[in-house]
């Protein structure tokens, strides 16, 4: 019996993808739910799985190869019918998780091999151990005594001019993954699209400070995570959104589309580029919930396990650049959304309180928008609101 291998559904809006990575080749014995191939689509890698036991046929999908939801990929021949047939229960014929060695991840794989990387070289972050792509990243990213590595398949093409003699051998040539791509893409059309502006204000992050100080121990006792900023910022975004809902909007040819929820964006920075899951109805969860959600989403991001799912819909998207130590930016927006807010380091400044100049840990923020849409006193409304509910977070519990 043969059983055809199709590319599954990528996700909304997504319909096409690039075959990665064969782990197998053609006539070699497979495992049902054996992963045979990794896809990179614009968003997020897709592993492809065995529905049966057997051996793969023809392969029609090589490696590099652009192939469309549904399109041929191979085929499973002399397929173990009892796996597929009606009315039994599947028994995968691979070992249980726990007598086989963790399995990484087959782009992984696929770098240790053309780097000659042992598995030892590579401490692996995924579950179990499992040894991401990034993992190797970072590896190969390490300074080394040796010359710089050349890219094996350099593209036969280019518009760049001829390089000096003896430069070519110090240089790195790689290809765009396809989320780096999208990256590059959505962010020109962004800028291409929108009329963004983007206006600045400063809060004083002294209140918030001290209650985490104050209650960050009872915090994590009781909810099992720690108590980040993210909450409050996301809290005080959700509160301003209420009072500025264009802020929170989106633009469909000649309508204006207004949400009556928030989805909140938050930027994660992982080593294949940036990437935005959605913590989904933010506006009705609380301070744990949020910085729960935040951060399985955060590991979920790094170990590229995040499903389509979790990075669509998004209304509104929050960007932590002060984690890297950025002291002012001006954030670009997430197309279709009209708002993104920066946030940025915190630093000691001199400020005058109360008629003294004292020394107080300020933040620099910064809202971008969508001036089609988004009128300048409404930004400005919306930034306040934002600075008022962080240094007295109080006005959220009243709704102030």
């Amino acid at each position: 019996m043969s059983i055809e291998i199709r590319v599954p559904a990528l996700g909304e809006s997504v319909t096409e993808g690039t075959v990665a990575t064969w782990l197998k080749g053609s006539g070699e014995t497979v495992a049902s739910d054996e992963v045979l191939c990794e896809l990179e689509t614009d968003k997020v890698t897709v592993e492809i799985r065995s529905p049966a036991s057997g051996r793969l046929g023809e392969i029609v999908a090589g490696e590099g190869s652009s192939v469309e939801v549904n399109a041929l990929l191979a085929t499973i021949d002399d397929a173990d019918t009892a796996v597929v047939q009606p009315g039994n229960d599947p028994v995968p014929s691979a070992k249980p998780a726990a007598d086989r060695d963790v399995e990484n991840a087959p782009s992984a794989r696929k770098l240790m091999a053309e780097h000659d990387l042992a598995r030892d070289a590579v401490k692996g972050t995924g579950r179990d151990g499992r040894i991401m792509k990034e993992d190797v990243n970072a590896v190969l990213a390490a300074p080394a005594p040796d010359a710089a590595r050349a890219t094996p398949h350099p593209p036969e093409t280019s518009t760049r001019p001829p390089a000096a003699a003896g430069e070519t051998a110090r240089e790195e040539r790689v290809p765009m993954t396809r989320l780096r791509q999208t990256i590059a893409r959505r962010l020109k059309d962004a800028q291409n699209t929108a009329a963004m502006l983007t206006t600045y204000n400063e809060v004083d992050m002294g209140t918030v400070m001290d209650i985490r100080s104050e209650y960050k121990e009872l915090f994590e006792r009781k909810h099992g995570v720690k108590m980040g900023f993210m909450s409050f910022f996301t809290k005080a975004c959700c509160h301003a959104l209420r009072e500025v809902p264009e802020v929170n909007a989106e633009i469909d040819g000649t309508d204006i589309i207004y949400r009556n929820f928030v989805h909140m964006g938050v930027a994660v920075g992982t080593p294949n580029g940036l990437v935005v899951p959605v913590v989904r109805d933010a506006d009705s969860l609380g301070f744990a919930d949020i910085e729960k959600r935040i951060a399985e989403l955060g590991a979920r991001a790094r170990d590229g396990k995040l499903t389509m799912a979790e990075l669509q819909g998004g209304t509104f998207t929050l960007s932590n650049g002060g984690v890297y130590g950025s002291l002012m930016s001006s954030p670009i927006l997430n197309p279709p959304q009209s708002g993104i807010l920066g946030m940025h380091k915190i630093q000691q400044r001199p400020m005058v309180v109360s008629g003294d100049i004292v020394a107080r840990p300020m933040m620099y923020l910064a809202l971008s928008y969508d001036h089609r849409i988004v009128d300048g006193k409404g930004a400005v409304t919306f930034l306040v609101r934002v600075k008022e509910a962080l240094e007295d977070p109080r006005r959220l519990l009243m709704d102030l």
